[in-house]
C-alpha cells in the first residue's frame, strides 16, 4: 500500500473522501495516549477499558517514554504512566500487576530524567495545568509504591492556578468554552460540577478525557446517561483508544475542500456539507465543533471555503478576534499564530475577490496582515506556529497567502519560502521535521507548485522525487503533528493535503519542462 495509488482516479479517492466526510460527521482523528490514559483513569467502568491498557501498553517507546521528541513527549508520558499506575494500584481486572508495573516503573525513569533537568516545553494547549495536575496525580498513587520518590514541576511551573481552576469549577460558576477542553485536569472537582451542561451530543467541550471527568462515577451507574452515551460511541471508532478532540466537524469539512479546490483537485462538493458550513458560521464566529467555542482559524477556513466555491458569505464575524494589527485564535489568546493570520488573510482576501465592491473595506487589514505575516518568517525562509509541529505546515499557510493576496511587497518572502523548500529535501523525495512524512512532504510540494516560479525546472524536479516518494508502499499510519492537549493526526485532512499534491505534481509530470 503506498500514500497514494497513481493508478487510481485522483478525483475518484477524493469524491470517496468526501463521502467519508459525511458519513462520519464528527471526523476522523487519531487515537491520542493523553487522553486514552484520562479515560483509563477516570472511567474503568466505560467500554474498552482493557483495550486502552492494552494499547498504553503498546505504544510506549522501547526508552520508556510516550509521544514525540523535543518536548512533545512530557504530557502523554504523564498520563500513560498515571493511568497505568491507576490500574495497577486498583488491580484492575484482567490486568497483569507485574506488566503494568514494569511499564510504569520505565516510564517514571524517563520523568525523573526529564523533570531533573532544564527542560523546554512546547506551546501547547493547557499544558500549564495539565503537567501540574498529572504529576500530582503520580505521585498521590506512588505513595503506594514501596521506596516511590515524588515527582518535582519543571521549572517555572506551581500547583497555584490548578488550585484557583479547581476552586472556580467547585463554586458552580459557569466555565468558560475554552476551559472545558481540558476540564479533567479539576479531577474529582470536575464530577458533576453544577456549572457546566453537556452539549445537546452529549459531550464535554469536545474532550472524551473532560466528558469522562464531569460524568464521574455516575458512569457507573447511570448506562443512560447521555454524556456517558456519547463516550460510548467514541470509543467504538477505535475500539477501545480514543482521540484528543472529537467531533471537528467544520474543522475537517473546511480543510479538506480548501486544500482540494486550492489545488484545482476536481471535486463535487455535497450541497448539505456548504450549507451545513455556512450554518455553522454565527455572529461570533464557528467552533470547530461541538464543545469548543469559536475561533478565529476554523471561522476563517470555513469562510475561504465558501469563497473559494462561490458561495462568499460576509466576514464580518472575523473583526472580534483582530489584536492590533493581527488576529488572535480567539480572544484572550496567550501567544500568536502566523497560520491562523494566514488563514484569515485567505478569507478576506479571497471574499474581496468574489466581492469586489466589498474590496476596500479589507484592503488595509490584507496589507497589515501580509506584513505582519512576512516580519515573522524566519532567515531561512521558514515559519513555525503553535498549532503545527512542522514548521512545513506553518510555511505552507503563509507562503500561499501572501502568493495571492500579498502583492508585490510579499513576492521576496514567498520566493524564500520556496528556496528553503528545495534546500531541505531529504534524498529519499520527502520533507519532514523528524523523519519524512507524507503529510509534510505534500505541504512542501504544493509551496512549490502553487506559488510563483512554479514554473522553474529545479521546482517541477523536486516536486516530481515527493512524488515518487509519496506512490511509495508504506504501511505507516500518519504520525501525529497537529497540536492540541497531546499531538494528533486529523486524518481526512491528511489524506486530502496527499491527494491535492499528487494531484498537482501529476499534472506537472505530464506537462514536462517549460
Amino acid at each position: 500500500m503506498s500514500h497514494v495509488d497513481t493508478g487510481t482516479d485522483i478525483a475518484a479517492d477524493a469524491a470517496l473522501l468526501l463521502k467519508s466526510l459525511m458519513l462520519r460527521p464528527w471526523g476522523q482523528v487519531s487515537p491520542s495516549v493523553y487522553e486514552t490514559g484520562r479515560l483509563v483513569s477516570l472511567a474503568p467502568w466505560l467500554t474498552g477499558h482493557p483495550q486502552r491498557i492494552d494499547y498504553l501498553i503498546d505504544t510506549q517507546r522501547p526508552d520508556g517514554a510516550w509521544g514525540a521528541p523535543d518536548g512533545y513527549g512530557l504530557v502523554p508520558t504523564l498520563s500513560a504512566s498515571e493511568a497505568i499506575l491507576a490500574a495497577a494500584t486498583r488491580g484492575d481486572a484482567g490486568t497483569d500487576p507485574r506488566r503494568l508495573l514494569e511499564a510504569v516503573e520505565r516510564g517514571l525513569r524517563v520523568l525523573r530524567g526529564w523533570l531533573g533537568g532544564p527542560l523546554e516545553l512546547p506551546d501547547m494547549p493547557a499544558i500549564e495545568h495539565i503537567v501540574p495536575s498529572l504529576v500530582a496525580l503520580i505521585n498521590q498513587r506512588g505513595e503506594e509504591l514501596e521506596g516511590y520518590e515524588p515527582l518535582p514541576l519543571p521549572g517555572g511551573m506551581t500547583y497555584d492556578t490548578l488550585q484557583l481552576v479547581k476552586q472556580w469549577i467547585k463554586s458552580g460558576a459557569e466555565v468558560p468554552e475554552k476551559l472545558l477542553h481540558a476540564l479533567e485536569i479539576a479531577g474529582e472537582e470536575a464530577a458533576g460540577a453544577p456549572g457546566i451542561r453537556p452539549t445537546p451530543i452529549g459531550t464535554i467541550g469536545a474532550s472524551p478525557a473532560a466528558t469522562a471527568a464531569w460524568v464521574g462515577e455516575r458512569g457507573a451507574r447511570e448506562a443512560d446517561e447521555p454524556a456517558r452515551a456519547h463516550l460510548e460511541a467514541v470509543v467504538r471508532l477505535h475500539g477501545g483508544p480514543v482521540p484528543v478532540g472529537l467531533p471537528i466537524t467544520v474543522f475537517e469539512r473546511g480543510w479538506v475542500l480548501s486544500l482540494l479546490v486550492r489545488a484545482g483537485v476536481p471535486v463535487t462538493v455535497p450541497p448539505e456539507m456548504l450549507a451545513d458550513i455556512r450554518a455553522a458560521i454565527s455572529p461570533d464566529g464557528t467552533p470547530a465543533g461541538y464543545g469548543l467555542p469559536p475561533d478565529a482559524d476554523t471561522t476563517s477556513v470555513a469562510l475561504y471555503t465558501l469563497a473559494l466555491l462561490g458561495s462568499p458569505c460576509e466576514p464580518e464575524c472575523l473583526w472580534s478576534f483582530r489584536s492590533g494589527v493581527h488576529f488572535s485564535t480567539w480572544p484572550g489568546e496567550q501567544g500568536t499564530s502566523v497560520s491562523v493570520n494566514a488563514h484569515v488573510l485567505d478569507a478576506f482576501g479571497q471574499y474581496a475577490a468574489r466581492r469586489p465592491a466589498a474590496a476596500p473595506r479589507y484592503a488595509q487589514a490584507v496589507a497589515e496582515l501580509s506584513r505582519w505575516i512576512a516580519d515573522r518568517q524566519q532567515p531561512d525562509g521558514s515559519w513555525t506556529d503553535r498549532w503545527h509541529v512542522s514548521p512545513y505546515y506553518a510555511t505552507v499557510s503563509c507562503a500561499l497567502a501572501l502568493d495571492e493576496f500579498g502583492g508585490e511587497p510579499a513576492r521576496e518572502a514567498v520566493r524564500a519560502a520556496a528556496e528553503w523548500v528545495l534546500a531541505t529535501q531529504r534524498p529519499d523525495g520527502s520533507w519532514g521535521r523528524w523523519e519524512g512524512t507524507a503529510e509534510e512532504t505534500a505541504y512542501a510540494m504544493q509551496i512549490l507548485l502553487l506559488t510563483d516560479g512554479r514554473a522553474d525546472h529545479r521546482r517541477t524536479a523536486a516536486a516530481d522525487r515527493g512524488l515518487s516518494y509519496l506512490t511509495c508502499p508504506t504501511d505507516a499510519s500518519p504520525p501525529p503533528l497537529w497540536m492540541d492537549k497531546d499531538l494528533y493526526a486529523p486524518l481526512a485532512i491528511t489524506r486530502a493535503a496527499v491527494l491535492a499534491s499528487t494531484y498537482l505534481a501529476t499534472r506537472a509530470r505530464v506537462a514536462g519542462p517549460a
